[in-house]
């Protein structure tokens, strides 16, 4: 517990820089429709953000696969170094899709109601190397684009 304690400053400041380098990348992105981080200079939190997180945003945000829900799945499938579990602040980096795994039980209108769409992603950004982080939420982008794409044909047909 102490050692925790004591390296928690350190470990936050590479959490939070790796957290900004994701949510960057994921919002230049056409697989993704939107990003919910406040530390990005276009978010409506980032001002809030700055006085009250003056060391930066957070390591834990949301983003949405244009897709849906099985390109939501097809993502978490595909990664190798992020980890598919519900937790949050792990030095590790966590990846879940609340639709097809927390909230799968509910309605679509019971989750709209929660604030969780199809399309959401929830990650808690770690301590990699962010260059590694981002290599594979590159493959999982891929897959979730040949999913939406093949959906979309098929709708078409």
């Amino acid at each position: 517990m102490l050692q925790g304690v004591e390296t928690l400053p350190l470990r936050m400041k590479a959490h939070v820089e790796n957290a900004r380098i994701v949510a960057a990348f994921l919002r230049e992105r056409d697989e993704v429709a939107w990003v919910n981080y406040a530390g990005l200079p276009d978010s409506p939190f980032r001002e809030l953000a700055k006085k009250y997180l003056p060391d930066g945003a957070g390591a834990v945000f949301t983003f949405g696969l244009r897709g849906g829900r099985e390109a939501g799945r097809a993502f978490i499938e595909t990664l190798d170094l992020w980890s598919h579990l519900a937790n949050v602040g792990d030095a590790k980096s966590l990846v879940i899709h609340p639709a097809t795994t927390t909230h799968q039980q509910l309605t679509e209108d019971e989750m709209r109601a929660g604030g969780v769409t199809p399309e959401m992603v929830r990650l808690s950004v770690g301590l990699e190397d962010p260059d590694d982080l981002l290599w594979d939420l590159e493959r999982g982008l891929r897959a979730a684009a040949a999913v939406a794409a093949r959906d979309t044909v098929g709708a078409q047909a």
